[in-house]
């Protein structure tokens, strides 16, 4: 199997913030499109550009060579690739099957196994970047799955992504990104504390920002949600309630391998506290609301 634009029929499941524009990536390479996701009226761009609905994962696999998914929960996962109108239930022998959402690496593992008995391939491949590496097709693709498989697909992968590094067998691209969300997750702690100590100190943050973030404290997180907490734009890029998601699967990973995180426990404590005053949807930088509020601050009336 190749997979060529006007030839191969490729699947979307889930197109929120990041997945309508991985998709719509796709679309302009000239892929046909087949599509469902929960709330129909965010396809309505994509069915316009020419994308087909069908009602459920089932029926998008049964019109579709290669299936994608980006949904929000591994229940959602579970969901669909293994429910009663899963995409399992559509494939036809030779089908590839994506999930790019951030999920539990035992249920990819699991998914394999059960993809195999049909002879239908499957790959993880969790992505790191953002609303705004989604939209322009910059994001980092963590691949977990056969060698072969991820060959085919490889063309997919380079029209949504710049740096597509295949991680190992099935499952290898969820313990990858729990990697990069462990990374994250105290990251932007040290970056909501500093500017926090600088409004406080009485330093002008857009000042502050010009002097720090190209030295060694600069990182991703600075430059792309530092701007937009300073501006008190906490729209979301990544929810924060996938992000407590995501916390809690590297939590529950390193545990069951005896290992003593702490820095990621207070950082999924503090995400907690964030969604329990109301931050759920939030985008993970509104994590400064939260750290604010323990200092009797209104981050957002400074």
């Amino acid at each position: 199997m190749t997979v060529e634009p006007g030839k191969t029929r490729i699947g979307w499941i889930g197109l929120g913030v990041m997945g309508r524009s991985m998709c719509k990536h796709l679309m302009d390479r000239g892929f046909s499109t087949t599509v469902f996701t929960r709330t129909k009226e965010t396809a309505n761009e994509l069915l316009e550009k020419g994308a087909e609905w069908r009602d459920n994962p089932m029926e998008v696999a049964k019109n579709s060579d290669v299936i994608f998914s980006i949904v929000a929960f591994p229940s959602d996962v579970r969901e669909v690739f293994l429910g009663a109108n899963g995409l399992l239930k559509g494939c036809a022998p030779g089908n590839i099957l994506v999930d790019m959402t951030t999920s539990d690496p035992s249920l990819a593992r699991e998914i394999y196994r059960q993809a195999t008995k049909v002879r239908v391939a499957t790959v993880d491949a969790p992505v790191s970047g953002g609303d705004v590496g989604a939209r322009e097709g910059r994001l980092s693709i963590m691949v977990g799955g056969e060698e072969a498989t991820i060959k085919i697909i490889r063309p997919c992968f380079e029209a949504m992504g710049t740096t597509i590094v295949h991680q190992g067998g099935p499952g290898s691209g969820q313990h990858t990104k729990m990697v990069n969300q462990i990374l994250i997750a105290s990251g932007m702690i040290g970056v909501c504390e500093a500017l926090l100590y600088a409004h406080t100190s009485g330093l002008d943050l857009e000042t502050v920002m010009k002097s720090v973030s190209s030295g060694a404290a600069g990182s991703w997180s600075l430059d792309n949600y530092g701007p937009r907490i300073i501006n008190n734009d906490f729209e979301p890029g990544f929810f924060v309630e996938h992000f407590i998601k995501d916390m809690a699967i590297a939590l529950n990973e390193a545990a069951r391998m005896n290992l003593s995180l702490p820095g990621l426990a207070m950082a999924h404590q503090l995400y907690n506290a964030l969604k329990a005053q109301g931050g759920g949807r939030n985008g993970t930088q509104a994590l400064q609301l939260a750290l604010s509020r323990l200092s009797a601050i209104d981050w957002e009336k400074r």
